[in-house]
């Protein structure tokens, strides 16, 4: 009898685990489109509100930048180019998402055909804090193709 109990709490923990991290799963791929979309806005307000404090960002260019040199950067007229991002795998460890994938980039000349579009690589780390899940850091880098 002892040991049915000890299996249905088991059950019970791991049923409950697996629901939360699916909820999560679900609210982190709609923060991923969320502020895709508002940074192709250009909504510096919104972004500073899912943006922590001390987000980072290590960029395609091999630069380290932070809120106040994107805000800077987007209030000085700068557009990103369009992004489409594929998540490839989620990592839930305690209050932490690590989201990585590719990233296909609009080049400079705005083609609109995606299969002429640049691929990177990317991580986005989001904490969760009492309030909601914020990105803490990110890394992006170009994928450089055998032969150019």
């Amino acid at each position: 009898m002892k040991t049915i109990i000890i299996f249905f709490l088991f059950m019970s923990f791991l049923t409950i685990h697996v629901i939360a991290q699916s909820s999560d799963e679900g609210e982190i791929r709609r923060l991923e489109k969320h502020w895709t979309k508002l940074l192709d806005e250009g909504d510096t307000t919104a972004l500073l509100k899912i943006w922590s404090k001390e987000y980072v960002v290590n960029n395609p260019n091999g630069r380290i930048v932070t809120p106040k040199d994107i805000v800077s950067l987007m209030k000085s007229g700068h557009v990103f180019p369009a992004v489409k991002r594929i998540i490839e795998k989620i990592t839930f460890n305690q209050n932490i998402a690590i989201v990585m994938g590719e990233e296909l980039q609009q080049p400079a000349n705005m083609i609109p055909d995606e299969n002429e579009w640049i691929s990177r690589r990317f991580t986005n780390v989001w904490i969760k804090t009492d309030k909601d899940w914020q990105l803490a850091s990110r890394q992006s880098s170009v994928v450089i193709k055998d032969g150019h």
